[in-house]
């Protein structure tokens, strides 16, 4: 008997294809594309993060060439815990930190850690799609919960069974851009420590506000470290997405399981990663608030462009209000699925976005949604990368209608 065609793992089947690949192969099919899609930033880390590289290359520095800890090296690990206690409030009691390759290789490893086969880890609607995608490669189900954009504790603990695990918050949210309240994130923080759950809080955009309601993180709460993933990232704010570094304030109970996923599919951080990323934190927030306010106009922008369009007769509106990171969550009349929708967007009116059924929130009752990503594009782009998306819009609906 003929042996089967040797593939992929058969589970591998629930884990959703990478959208930021598939809209990139789109983006180099159509030179002059304009891109609302990809979440980055344009500045450039701080002057002293290549200064730090250079000098450490220029004395010909060892450490750059072997194995480092595996947490993370003393000097980087004493500046997380630094800017953790002194800027971001955190109760460190009962956790340990460690250094990786971006916040999503941290969320990858606590999903390894925490899920059996089978174990659940409820996502409020909608959800960040590498967060599913790595629950699932983790053997666990990821259970997205229509809680409201402002996750409503209660509808989350309604969803609660007995295979739960864990509850994921999102403040400054991706897709959205909503920035949750604290008491919210507080509530939820507190509705974990009385089911047992772990609580994994992605605060990849903390620093990036806009409007009155400020960021806080739920690992301010005391006691809340024994329980608490608090999750950081030198992606956005410091324009250091090619670095790939993050770093976690975890509970120290899953400190060693932990070491193992991160010997086994790292050995270590980066060395010279982790110079740059302690020359990135001793710039510290004070040189990330100059970009980011001017980011801020690109938000009046996207709020001007939705403002017009409706003034057109376009029925579209901005979910939020999006006052936090680089997003905007659009809703408007759809009959197409989104990947179509998207494809069609990018080979016919040169605009990329990401739908809806990325995060969870396919088109539905004539309704769809798209994330916009303002992060990347100077002010005469972004005019015209919006002034494409309604165009398209408008002549999708006209089409279908």
């Amino acid at each position: 008997m003929a042996a089967a065609p040797l593939a992929a793992a058969g589970r591998m089947a629930a884990v959703a294809d990478p959208v930021i690949a598939r809209v990139g192969a789109l983006v180099r099919r159509c030179p002059g594309t304009l891109s609302l899609a990809q979440g980055m930033v344009a500045w450039a880390p701080p002057p002293g993060v290549a200064q730090a590289v250079v000098a450490a290359l220029e004395a010909a520095d060892p450490r750059l060439d072997r194995y480092g800890a595996v947490q993370g090296e003393t000097p980087l690990l004493e500046a997380v815990r630094q800017e953790l206690t002194d800027l971001r409030g955190l109760d460190l009691e009962g956790s340990d930190l460690l250094i990786t390759a971006g916040s999503n290789m941290a969320f990858s490893a606590i999903a390894q850690v925490i899920c059996d086969p089978g174990d659940e880890v409820l996502l409020p609607l909608p959800f960040y799609f590498n967060h599913a995608m790595a629950i699932r490669l983790a053997g666990g189900v990821p259970v997205p919960v229509p809680a409201g954009l402002v996750p409503d504790p209660e509808r989350l603990a309604a969803a609660i069974t007995c295979r739960t695990r864990a509850v994921v918050t999102i403040s400054p949210n991706n897709p959205s851009g909503m920035v949750m309240p604290p008491d919210v994130l507080a509530a939820i923080n507190a509705l974990c420590a009385r089911h047992g759950l772990f609580h994994i809080s992605d605060e990849a955009y903390a620093d990036f506000v806009h409007g009155a309601v400020p960021h806080r993180s739920p690992g301010r709460q005391p006691g809340s470290g024994a329980h608490t993933v608090s999750l950081f990232s030198l992606s956005k704010a410091y324009g250091m997405a090619g670095w790939r570094v993050g770093y976690a304030a975890v509970p120290r109970q899953l400190t060693g399981a932990l070491a193992k996923v991160q010997d086994t599919v790292l050995i270590c951080p980066p060395q010279v990663s982790q110079t740059a990323a302690l020359a990135a934190l001793e710039a510290g927030p004070a040189w990330c608030r100059r970009p980011i306010t001017a980011l801020g106009e690109r938000r009046g922008q996207l709020l001007a462009a939705v403002a017009a369009a409706r003034g057109a007769g376009q029925a579209v509106e901005l979910l939020g209000p999006p006052d936090g990171a680089f997003y905007g969550l659009l809703r408007f009349p759809c009959r197409l699925e989104g990947p179509r929708l998207m494809e069609r967007l990018v080979l016919e009116h040169g605009v990329a976005v990401l739908p809806g059924d990325s995060f969870g929130a396919p088109t539905a009752g004539g309704q769809g949604l798209l994330r916009l990503s303002y992060g990347m594009l100077a002010a005469a782009d972004l005019e015209e990368a919006l002034a494409r998306l309604f165009r398209g819009l408008q002549a999708l609906e006209s089409a279908s209608g």
